[in-house]
C-alpha cells in the first residue's frame, strides 16, 4: 500500500491559493498551503512534502530560489512551476537539468493541466520511490 503523499502549494496571492483549495478539495492526497518562499521552508521543517508546486514572482524569496534551496536540501520533491510569468530564461537550466518536472501557466484548466500535472508528478514521485527500494543487484 503506498502511503499518503503531500502537495505543497506556495504562492503569494491568497486568491490563488483559495482557488487551489477549492479545485483540489476532492483529491485524495494531503495539502499544504504557502503564503511565500520562507513559509515553504518552514513547512518543509516539519513535514514530509512529496510534490512542491510554485509560483515565480513572490516578493522576498522568489520561486526560482525556492526551488534551487529544495533541490539542495530535499532532492526527491518533485518541482512543478504555477506562474502567469512565462519568460523561460530566467529558470531554463533548472528545466534543461530536470529539476523541474512541469511548468503550468496562470491561468490554468484545473483537470487538463492542472489535475494532471500533479497526478504525473505524484506517479514519478512513486516510480522514483520504488525504483530506490529495489536491491541492487552485484554482478
Amino acid at each position: 500500500m503506498v502511503e499518503k503523499r503531500t502537495v505543497l502549494f506556495v504562492d503569494d496571492d491568497e486568491i490563488i491559493l483559495r482557488s487551489i483549495k477549492r479545485g483540489f478539495l476532492d483529491e485524495q492526497y494531503n495539502q499544504l498551503f504557502a503564503k511565500s518562499g520562507n513559509e515553504a521552508l518552514e513547512i518543509l521543517q516539519r513535514e514530509e512534502v512529496h510534490i512542491i508546486v510554485t509560483d515565480m514572482r513572490m516578493p522576498g524569496m522568489d520561486g526560482l530560489e525556492l526551488l534551487k534551496i529544495v533541490r539542495e536540501t530535499y532532492p526527491h520533491i518533485v518541482k512543478i512551476v504555477l506562474s502567469g510569468y512565462t519568460d523561460m530564461s530566467a529558470f531554463q537550466q533548472e528545466f534543461n537539468q530536470g529539476e523541474i518536472f512541469r511548468f503550468i501557466c496562470k491561468p490554468w484548466k484545473l483537470e487538463a493541466d492542472f489535475k494532471k500535472a500533479i497526478s504525473q508528478a505524484l506517479d514519478h514521485y512513486n516510480l522514483q520511490n520504488e525504483c530506490e527500494t529495489i536491491p541492487q543487484r552485484i554482478p
